[in-house]
């Protein structure tokens, strides 16, 4: 699958200190490039939504990964297994996240975040007025609100259609993901 887009030079201090930050630079963020003030705000836009504290930082990073699995972005999965990692969060569930259906390891409030977070991204959506209604009291209407609007950041950012599909960005794989798989 060719890209419509090619990728941009990107700036050596910025390649580099994604490398340093992430391990690598996603092809997404060199296509963006061509646009740095698109780029940038998506950057920045990501920045902020991981500084927002009405959520948990857990539940926010594990629907992060639910999106990613749901999608099929595997560097979404290793750049959120990183963040859980720096996070000191829990890396048994981290690595779980794709089969969390399966998993014993999740709370029942996290196995509510998990499948909002693949409702959110099916296309048509597919949350139920029943849980969003446990979340709403689970989270409180702030924590909600954060969670609901991570979630559409997330879907944007692992590349879920249409933006992804518009510029054919593959969903790569830059390390060996929390599953083991390259």
């Amino acid at each position: 699958m060719a890209l419509r887009v090619p990728k941009a030079e990107l700036p050596a201090e910025l390649r580099e200190n994604m490398i340093k930050q992430l391990g690598s630079v996603g092809e997404p963020v060199e296509v963006m490039w061509h646009n740095p003030k698109v780029a940038q705000a998506s950057l920045e836009l990501g920045a902020k939504a991981g500084a927002w504290n009405a959520a948990d930082d857990s539940l926010k990073t594990f629907a992060h990964m639910a999106v990613a699995a749901q999608v099929g972005c595997s560097w979404c999965l290793d750049i959120n297994y990183f963040h859980a990692q720096n996070q000191n969060l829990d890396l048994t569930k981290a690595s779980q996240v794709s089969r969390w259906r399966e998993s014993d390891v999740f709370t029942p409030l996290e196995r509510d975040v998990l499948e909002y977070a693949e409702a959110m991204t099916n296309t048509p959506p597919t949350v139920t007025d029943e849980l969003s209604a446990r979340l709403l009291r689970q989270l409180g209407p702030a924590a909600l609100v954060e969670l609901t609007v991570f979630i559409g950041f997330a879907n944007m950012a692992s590349g879920k259609p249409p933006v992804g599909t518009w510029l054919n960005l593959p969903l790569e794989g830059s390390v060996v993901r929390v599953d083991g798989v390259k």
